[in-house]
């Protein structure tokens, strides 16, 4: 449905200013606003052999792509970045105000090689309020370009925003769909895991990260954590041990795992849901991780059933 959205409104001629991709990692959102992307940037001649190239590797000079930054050494840079300089990672990454001002100028000067200029925005819904705003004004005005927001869904946008996006739904896929995926991609072993299942709700890319995100844990704290250890000196040492092994953005993904585990186990567990719902709340928050989860694996030792 969405595909066939985009190639009608690219035959007709009736291209929107702004889209927003909404729907769930993983189910093809990125790899439609590449594709969307090469119709858009296509000549009036037959596009050069190389431009899907360009696209995918982000240099063609019509298109400039934004992803989540971190703040290193007051520069932001990107998560791949990060990982290359080895920046012990604090918080999540996020839009910010200074990417929106490279937005701005990136579509003050008119398109170089194509009919228009296209921006793609990665984790749209990571955006603080300054920059939203600014976006906002961009928005308003967009010359001749289109902008794609990519986000999980429009609630986690300012209705402001929302307003001035075309919609754009993908949409999570049924359990023979996911099935046939994965056993396509050769991860058929991922079927056997309920768990990560679970965590991917319809998405094969979040069933891929899920596993991938899985083997970064050390398996003995892993299976303390889903067994619960019944002492508070066990609760605070694994606390410690998950602020010492894991990032930030790996110990949010843990968090929803356990509760994915903890549901699956018993359905009646609302009380540890809620103490680790509250734990990715400080967490992204910037309180200190080993408290949050000390706190945490605390609350939770006291609420089993």
């Amino acid at each position: 449905m969405a595909i066939d959205l985009l190639v009608r409104s690219h035959q007709q001629h009736r291209l929107a200013p702004a889209y927003l991709f909404a729907g769930p990692e993983g189910i093809g959102r990125r790899l439609a606003a590449e594709r969307f992307a090469e119709l858009m940037l296509m000549s009036s001649q037959l596009a050069a052999p190389g431009l899907r190239r360009r696209i995918v590797q982000r240099n063609h000079p019509d298109l400039l792509w934004v992803e989540p930054t971190y703040l290193y050494q007051g520069r932001p840079i990107t998560p791949t970045e990060a990982i290359d300089l080895g920046v012990k990672r604090k918080s999540p990454p996020q839009i910010r105000l200074s990417q929106v001002r490279d937005i701005s100028r990136f579509l003050s000067r008119p398109p170089l090689e194509s009919p228009r200029s296209v921006v793609i925005i990665e984790a749209a819904e990571t955006m603080a309020e300054g920059a939203a705003n600014g976006l906002l004004k961009t928005l308003e005005e967009p010359g001749n370009a289109t902008l794609i927001l990519l986000a999980p869904g429009s609630h986690r946008l300012l209705p402001t925003l929302v307003s001035r996006c075309q919609m754009v739904p993908f949409t999570r896929l049924g359990q023979l769909e996911m099935e046939t995926v994965l056993q396509r991609l050769g991860r058929s072993d991922l079927l056997s895991q309920p768990e990560l299942l679970s965590l991917a709700q319809g998405s094969p890319g979040r069933a891929l990260e899920a596993s991938k995100q899985q083997e970064q844990i050390p398996p003995d704290l892993l299976k303390d954590l889903v067994d619960l250890s019944p002492t508070l000196e066990a609760a605070l040492r694994q606390g410690r041990n998950i602020a010492k092994a894991l990032d930030i953005e790996s110990q949010l993904w843990l968090a929803d795992y356990l509760q994915h585990v903890y549901w699956q186990r018993d359905q009646n567990c609302d009380s540890l849901l809620q103490a680790l719902e509250q734990a990715k709340r400080y967490l992204r928050s910037y309180c200190q991780p080993r408290l949050v989860w000390e706190v945490t694996l605390m609350a939770c030792q006291s609420r089993q059933p």
